[in-house]
């Protein structure tokens, strides 16, 4: 009994990581790109300019030399990265808002909650939960029929070229785990009145102590 709890604990903290690592890469490989497309047509562009100045000012060898960096650098085609760009943010949303729901980051209006007896308390907070998780997994299962369908019609993006049911792919992805959260969180405030809750005014790296202890919010009768 003991091993097969161990073996779910492992399973959960892997996909927990992969979570995390998904959209940290999803992060930093967008902030990358961005970076090096604006650099790329911002020297294309100076490289020019210059070009054109030296050339007025009878400069030929400087001209000529500003004129081979500007062709190397339109050599480099960047006009896919913005569609990249998007397609890596769409999918960073979908699984950053199922990590939202696990650590409690989403925010919520809950004065009116907060005012009722802990019964009532704990009902409605169930009843949100599991609301949560039909709402996501009637889109995750609608996503994965449009996406279906998609993979059979052979549609692809206009700049990378790339099938569109793998960038379709987010919806059915993201919003399945974000319904799988949802139970989770559920499964857990049924066991221990406990709801992840994200301090909004904690700076990341100086509150550690804090978050490895697992900052909760209590809901008990």
């Amino acid at each position: 009994m003991s091993a097969t709890a161990s073996k779910e604990e492992q399973t959960l903290k892997f996909l927990d990581h992969l979570e995390e690592w998904i959209i940290t890469f999803l992060i930093g490989a967008a902030t990358l790109l961005i970076f090096a497309a604006v650099m790329h047509r911002y020297a294309a562009g100076a490289s020019a300019d210059f070009a054109r100045w030296a050339a007025a000012q009878g400069m030929t060898g400087v001209a000529a030399g500003a004129q081979a960096a500007f062709k190397w650098l339109i050599s480099w085609d960047f006009s896919w990265a913005q569609e990249l760009c998007i397609y890596m943010f769409v999918w960073m949303a979908k699984f950053g808002a199922a990590y939202g729901v696990r650590t409690g980051i989403h925010v919520g209006v809950d004065v009116f909650i907060n005012m009722l007896n802990p019964q009532d308390r704990r009902r409605i907070v169930l009843f949100g939960l599991m609301c949560g998780a039909l709402f996501t997994g009637i889109i995750a299962s609608l996503g994965a029929y449009f996406v279906y369908h998609m993979y059979h019609g052979g549609q692809i993006s206009a700049d990378l070229e790339v099938p569109m049911w793998i960038v379709y792919l987010a919806i059915p992805l993201g919003s399945g785990l974000m319904c799988f959260r949802f139970l989770q969180v559920a499964w857990h405030f049924s066991k221990t009145g406990e709801l992840p809750v994200h301090d909004h005014g904690a700076v990341d790296g100086v509150d550690d102590i804090r978050a490895d202890k697992g900052l909760t919010q209590e809901f008990r009768s």
